[in-house]
């Protein structure tokens, strides 16, 4: 699926998912890298923010970029790699999420605590 945003993120262009496919498998895969990833409360935050209509558009497209990089399969270390699988993953959500952090509200970050807590 072609990323929405339109743009090439790290040359991987049209193999990145798009809004409809991170929001398809964001939850899945955060219950796999939660333990590994020690800011999952951010990713998700950061996840509510691209989801959320009043984002501009650059903002969004930064993140769908980065978590559609999340929840797709194929990456730079693949996922199941014991201690390394979730560490390019987290370069990108970290440079993305510290990129639109103006961007992740109050409300985005209580909506990600909400969230966090009722899937516990």
């Amino acid at each position: 699926m072609a990323q929405e945003s339109g743009s090439d993120f790290f040359g991987f262009g049209d193999r990145l998912a798009g809004e409809s496919e991170v929001r398809e498998k964001f939850w899945r895969t955060a219950r796999k890298a939660a333990r590994q990833i020690p800011f999952m409360d951010e990713v998700v935050a950061a996840y509510f923010c691209a989801m959320d209509k009043e984002t501009p558009l650059r903002a969004k497209g930064i993140l769908l970029a980065a978590l559609g990089y999340f929840v797709l399969p194929f990456d730079l270390i693949p996922d199941f790699v014991v201690g390394l699988g979730f560490t390019d993953d987290i370069a990108v959500l970290t440079a993305a999420i510290t990129a639109v952090s103006a961007h992740i509200t109050p409300a985005h970050r209580q909506a990600a605590k909400d969230a966090l807590a009722d899937r516990g």
